[in-house]
Parts: C-alpha cells; sequence; structure tokens
C-alpha cells in the first residue's frame, strides 16, 4: 500500500501563497488519479484539485485560477500551488492516490489564512 506524507500548510495572510507537497512511497504513475481535498471543521471533506495520470487537471470552482496542481514524476511527488489564498480556505488538506477499486489518504496538513 502507497504511503502519502503532505507537508507545507501553516498559517498565512489573506493574498498570500502556499505549496502542499504530497510525497508518496511509489511510483504516483501507478494511479489512475491524484488529488487534493480539503476538509474545514464541521464539514465533509471535498476535493479541490484532481490530476489524472494522462495530465488532465481539474478544480473546484473555488479555486478556479487560484490552486495549480502538479507533479514530478521521477520525484514521486504532487503538488499544490495555492496563490489569492482567501480566509474560506482555512482547512486540513489531505492527499489522495486512487485508482481502480483503491484509495490511500495522508494524513493531512494544516492550512490557515488569517490576518
Amino acid at each position: 500500500q502507497v504511503q502519502l506524507v503532505e507537508s507545507g500548510g501553516g498559517l498565512v495572510q489573506p493574498g498570500g501563497s502556499l505549496r502542499l507537497s504530497c510525497a508518496a512511497s511509489g511510483s504516483i504513475l501507478n494511479f489512475g488519479v491524484m488529488g487534493w481535498y480539503r476538509q474545514a471543521p464541521g464539514k465533509q471533506r471535498d476535493v479541490v484539485a484532481a490530476l489524472t495520470k494522462g495530465g488532465f487537471t481539474n478544480y473546484a470552482d473555488s479555486v478556479k485560477g487560484r490552486f495549480t496542481i502538479s507533479r514530478d514524476n521521477a520525484k514521486n511527488t504532487v503538488y499544490l500551488q495555492m496563490n489569492s489564498l482567501k480566509p474560506e480556505d482555512t482547512a486540513v488538506y489531505y492527499c489522495n492516490a486512487a485508482s481502480r477499486g483503491y484509495s490511500s489518504w495522508g494524513q493531512g496538513t494544516q492550512v490557515t489564512v488569517s490576518s
């Protein structure tokens, strides 16, 4: 089973930027989709961005134009570049690796946007 480790979260002021990293213990090309999700207190976990094995990307409407998902196959790492952050982006961000009949989650990293 692949292990996923997120990093890069923290406290940032509104309008600021952060880059999250998700390091996988195996090749990320083994999975059909790599995704970033987030969960705010009292809310469900929702998808933020997804990147397919073929390179197709998809974003939640709330982050389009501000967030970018990318990957480094050689490093088995997926990134989430987050710009123009808003207080409503505050949440625990989780990395997910998915393929047919399989899904694995990281432990999450906290992102707090506050002045």
